[in-house]
């Protein structure tokens, strides 16, 4: 597994590289950047740094500009830009000031203070992709609002099961 993660690390640093705003879009050779990609890479990054694989400091220093210039005043990230913010969207911003140990900050105290405002139905046909993402944001920033936040999420996972497990419709 290892240098199949070292590998991919390989791809996702490249992409960046070659990325004029350095961060991520649908393809490696985009050179554009949505902060959905973004925050899937920045977090695959820090994983595999967890796993003790290299990434450079700056790699995710570069990152994180891109999603500061991505944050609005009140906090909440678009998906280009600053503007046309979701919770979705909201949720990965806010994760990965976390999980890259910048909790201090004012962009992370922002981020986390609209998510907490943000209740699950503003999460519109990404309710799942909005939940992965908020559940591990909102257990990083403050867990009593975490464990608040997670009873309203067990209600509405158990309120919209099917009988046979799963969940109709899409939902990301």
């Amino acid at each position: 597994v290892g240098p199949a993660l070292e590998k991919a690390v390989e791809l996702i640093l490249t992409s960046q590289k070659s990325n004029t705003r350095g961060a991520w879009r649908y393809s490696p050779t985009s050179r554009d950047a949505d902060t959905t990609v973004s925050g899937a890479q920045v977090v695959a990054l820090l994983a595999a740094r967890n796993a003790g694989i290299h990434v450079p400091d700056q790699a995710i220093e570069k990152a994180l500009q891109f999603f500061r210039a991505c944050q609005g005043g009140d906090g909440a990230f678009g998906y280009t830009s600053a503007s046309g913010h979701s919770a979705p969207r909201m949720a990965i911003g806010t994760l990965v000031f976390a999980l890259s140990r910048r909790k201090q900050t004012k962009a992370f105290q922002a981020a986390l203070r609209n998510l907490q405002a943000t209740p699950h139905q503003k999460a519109g046909s990404y309710l799942f992709y909005y939940m992965y993402y908020a559940a591990q944001a909102h257990f990083h920033g403050d867990m009593r609002g975490w464990q608040t936040w997670n009873v309203a999420n067990v209600k509405l996972l158990a309120s919209t099961q099917s009988m046979n497990g799963g969940w109709m419709g899409s939902h990301g």
